[in-house]
């Protein structure tokens, strides 16, 4: 079979796909996907209220200050301004163009925009860094893009106002950068300078990471055995000269702050490694949980996967995609504070690990022997089964059957024909229908995903606690200046949306009055405030948490 050629002599028709013009498709498709719905729900707690505060102080702050990230006028020490800055950027020229007063807050799709653009490099540069380790063979190229466009984690995180996604995306490019590193020397200075601002943008982003992913593409660089002597001079001094951006700022931010800058490192690498932080428990579980109900539909490829790695092991592809696969668990796994956005890490390697498994499944041929005589065969079939058991729980829950499930029946149904219909394509005799199959299977999820990111599910954990925007303006309707969270947690969002930081109060000692003698509090509808008598305001019967305007007794 011609390299490049995905089914023989029927995918002549489907040739531009094996090309640029399919993977800016792809890419289309991602964007497109980015932007649905960006700005239907109101920001996040925690990661996107306090992301989007820096970054509007950021905007609002004369140069040199405008380096220096701050969190309510305090030095903001847990994350370097990478994304920071391009969100302050995006916000100054909402400003030009848009002209709002100087109060008005930024829109939720404008804070949102920039962190879900640059997510979506993520499934252009997999596929190039797939190209690159597969030279012989496109299509996996395109197959694996196909993966990371349709997993619901990448797509769904890349969306928010938050670090994770376009770290992913700077983390690709350097490993793409780095296999262009080869051949005469501009070629070897080209490459080792894209790795090395692409390492820049990590340490901007989030520091700790940096350095053990730099580090471990440069081995499996070193692994290729193709760079000798000279070579590797002319490669490391670019990288070198690449990665002075991120040293100098983060030497600046140690001049200026002294030994407290250290906590971008500490608090963000080593206290996560050796303590459970704000009650999130570690481990290994939570992350391979995060992958188990996220990698579908194309989780049960993993194991094939895996297994074609180690067997070409003494490969280029099976070398990096195991390498690459051993960093990230080695990054996630053993972290004894796990939140869900961490397992992040994990999918660019799978990605990798998949697509060229995909590819198989379509062509049914040496890739299939090895695996023995049940190989991939059963796979088509658990998707046809899994896809008749999402429609008919979308069927149950759309007549009322399964109460539920109503709210996503309609979300699951494109998903479900996918998974019934690809099923069954794939299943077929001719290498054509089994290239629909695919192309179907991953359109359905595509279809699911953005009914899910129209819809106002996709933001779920704005569930889990009291909403806070409906709180924000009902406190500026009735001018509660001194606000105080009466026995809650703070809540970064409704900073963010009441433009001043709420404190939380304990004790009646923590209440700060005004010159009336009168603090507003938001807690349970009946507090006990030792001194101070507090009356509800009207029109929140039946809500667990009132706005109360309490007087000094």
């Amino acid at each position: 079979m011609a390299a490049g050629d995905c089914v023989g002599d029927s995918s002549r028709g489907a040739v531009w796909l094996n090309g640029p013009a399919g993977l800016l498709f792809l890419w289309l498709l991602a964007v497109l996907l980015a932007l649905l719905g960006l700005g239907s729900l109101p920001l996040r707690d925690w990661d996107e209220g306090i992301v989007a505060r820096v970054a509007l102080e950021l905007s609002n702050s004369p140069w040199p200050q405008h380096l220096l990230p701050t969190y309510w006028g305090d030095a903001y020490r847990n994350k370097p301004p990478g994304l920071h800055w391009i969100i302050a950027l995006l916000i100054c020229l909402w400003r030009q163009v848009m002209g709002p007063s100087p109060s008005t807050l930024p829109p939720e799709a404008l804070l949102r925009l920039g962190p879900a653009l640059l997510s979506t490099a993520l499934v252009p540069l997999l596929a190039l860094v797939q190209r690159r380790l597969r030279p012989l063979d496109p299509v996996p190229s395109l197959a694996t893009a196909m993966v990371a466009l349709t997993l619901l984690p990448l797509a769904r995180h890349g969306r928010l106002v938050m670090l994770d996604g376009t770290l992913l995306s700077a983390m690709v490019l350097m490993w793409w950068a780095l296999l262009l590193a080869e051949g005469p020397p501009r070629t070897l200075l080209r490459g080792g300078l894209l790795a090395g601002l692409a390492t820049s943008a990590l340490l901007l982003l989030k520091a700790p990471v940096a350095l053990p992913v730099l580090i471990t593409a440069l081995l499996l660089r070193w692994s290729d055995r193709d760079l000798r002597g000279r070579a590797w001079w002319w490669l490391l001094v670019a990288v070198a000269l690449g990665l002075l951006p991120g040293l100098a700022w983060h030497g600046w931010h140690g001049w200026v702050r002294g030994p407290q800058a250290l906590e971008m490192w500490t608090s963000q690498g080593v206290a996560r490694l050796s303590n459970g932080i704000e009650g999130h428990g570690g481990g290994p579980w939570p992350p391979l949980l995060e992958v188990i109900k996220g990698g579908w539909p194309w989780l049960p490829l993993w194991p094939f996967g895996m297994a074609m790695a180690w067997r070409e092991r003494h490969r280029r592809w099976g070398r990096w995609v195991l390498g690459l696969t051993a960093m990230a668990s080695l990054l996630v796994l053993p972290l004894q504070t796990q939140l869900p956005w961490y397992s992040l890490l994990l999918w660019p390697p799978f990605c990798l690990v998949v697509g060229p498994v995909l590819v198989d499944l379509i062509r049914r041929d040496a890739g299939m022997a090895w695996l023995g005589s049940a190989g991939l065969r059963p796979i088509p079939r658990l998707w046809s089964a899994l896809g008749g058991l999402v429609l008919l729980a979308a069927a149950c829950g759309g007549m009322g059957l399964l109460p539920a499930l109503r709210p996503m029946a309609l979300l699951a149904l494109p998903a479900g024909l996918g998974l019934l219909v690809g099923g069954t394509w794939l299943e077929s005799g001719r290498p054509k229908q089994r290239l629909v199959g695919v192309i179907s299977l991953a359109l359905g999820f595509w279809l699911s995903l953005a009914l899910l990111f129209c819809s106002s599910l996709w933001l779920w954990e704005l569930n889990e606690l009291w909403p806070v925007k409906p709180v924000a303006l009902k406190a500026q309707a009735l001018g509660a200046v001194d606000l105080h969270l009466w026995r809650q947690g703070e809540r970064p969002s409704l900073n963010w949306y009441l433009a001043r930081r709420v404190e939380p109060a304990d004790d009646a000692e923590d209440l700060h009055p005004d010159a009336e003698g009168v603090a507003w509090l938001l807690g349970d509808p009946s507090p006990d405030v030792p001194g101070w008598s507090c009356q509800p305001q009207p029109g929140q019967e039946g809500s667990s948490l009132v706005l109360m305007r309490c007087q000094q007794r």
